[in-house]
């Protein structure tokens, strides 16, 4: 989150106080500062007096709606509590940077603390319509659990009426897709440095038994010194060495052979990833055509040879063929590989060090731009679908 992907509309900044009016019906739970998220709400007891005060008029069937509503709240907890919405927001929304497969990234400004923040919504009867109920608190869970330099930080999570809540540290830079689609061409010092610290989170990752199953540019943000931050965690997975995944999911130009066909998968296929984007920043381009389906696409990745351009360092070449190998466990994937490799050689893999100077390239790229918010004109561009009602609701 923090970053709009390649097929996603980017939208300046809302100046001031003011609040979108489209988006006055999203927030039906409250949102809160992080201040404000010290006092859990007395579920049943609140929603009951809310429903007894706000709605005596309402028909029965309305009425039989409501009264669901403090189950439909247990489900979710307790990776995403309920909190107090008795004080006014604490939020106010400046931009989507997003639009996500279920909801939108919203850019808000943390009053309290005078920050901003990405905020990941989700409505409640997507959630449950499209059955992802567990990996979104599996999303909460494994953020909760990471902290490294490379991997954007999870805030507050919480639930509203219709909605759920995350919130994590705002990418001013953008994600590397957007660098790569204005650099053209960046420099193999500047693919080192990325590949170092992606390197360095991944092994972070997989030594915790988490694999994240969704590595690509759209999910790398740049912050304010150009370093890298691995983001979205909604396709995680705790995956404990030893065990198998089965569950087709990615972003079908990045997944490796085996989770196209169905698994059984493990860690290995965050590194086959990794060299799917490494082998575009490198070259341009990608190293297979894009599929419809999963199937076509793992015919592509079959047949495909992998051909590096001779414009590319041999040490890279090397590293490209050894991470895009069909057969996982003759992948690269340990540590200690990667500190030996001829492409890493003089590279330190502590990510203190690693951040000790900006990036140059990203620098000179984003910063012109970056928009300035006082320019800003209007919000009418804003996706109002997003508000209205959800063909699911919430189940008795």
């Amino acid at each position: 989150m923090g970053a709009a992907s390649s097929d996603t509309k980017s939208y300046a900044s809302l100046p001031g106080n003011l609040w979108p009016p489209p988006l006055k019906s999203l927030w039906n739970g409250g949102i809160q500062s992080s201040s404000r998220l010290s006092q859990l709400w007395d579920t049943g007891r609140t929603v009951k007096n809310k429903l007894k005060t706000s709605h005596q008029n309402n028909p029965p069937e309305e009425k039989a709606a409501e009264r669901t509503l403090p189950q439909c709240i247990s489900l979710f907890l307790p990776e995403f509590p309920v909190w107090s919405p008795s004080a006014q927001p604490e939020l106010k929304i400046l931009g989507c940077v997003a639009k996500g497969s279920l909801g939108p990234v919203l850019k808000v400004f943390n009053c309290t603390e005078q920050k901003i923040f990405a905020l990941k919504v989700l409505p409640k009867g997507e959630v449950l319509r499209r059955n992802t109920l567990r990996q979104c608190k599996e999303e909460v869970s494994i953020q909760r659990q990471v902290k490294h330099p490379f991997i954007q930080c999870l805030g507050e999570s919480w639930q509203g009426q219709r909605h759920l809540f995350i919130m994590c540290n705002y990418c001013v830079y953008g994600d590397l897709y957007s660098l790569w689609m204005s650099a053209k061409c960046i420099d193999e010092d500047t693919i080192r440095l990325f590949a170092t610290e992606l390197v360095s989170v991944l092994v972070y990752l997989h030594d915790l038994g988490i694999m994240h199953r969704d590595v690509k540019m759209e999910n790398i943000l740049l912050d304010e010194r150009g370093h890298l931050k691995l983001s979205d965690f909604g396709l995680s997975k705790h995956l404990p060495f030893g065990e198998r995944a089965y569950t087709i999911c990615g972003t079908l130009q990045y997944m490796a052979p085996e989770v196209l066909s169905g698994g059984p998968y493990s860690h290995s296929a965050d590194w086959f990833s990794l060299g799917v984007l490494l082998f575009a920043v490198a070259t341009g381009e990608f190293p297979v055509a894009p599929a419809t389906d999963h199937m076509n696409m793992l015919e592509r990745v079959n047949d495909a040879t992998y051909d590096v351009p001779v414009t590319v360092s041999r040490g890279l070449s090397h590293l490209l063929k050894e991470l895009l190998c069909r057969i996982p466990r003759q992948r690269l994937r340990f540590l200690h590989q990667f500190k030996t490799h001829i492409f890493f050689r003089g590279m330190t893999f502590d990510p203190k060090l690693l951040q000790k100077s900006p990036v140059d390239l990203v620098l000179q790229m984003r910063k012109s731009e970056v928009t300035i918010q006082s320019d800003f004109g209007g919000f009418e561009d804003f996706d109002w679908e997003l508000t209205q009602p959800f063909q699911l609701p919430c189940p008795a």
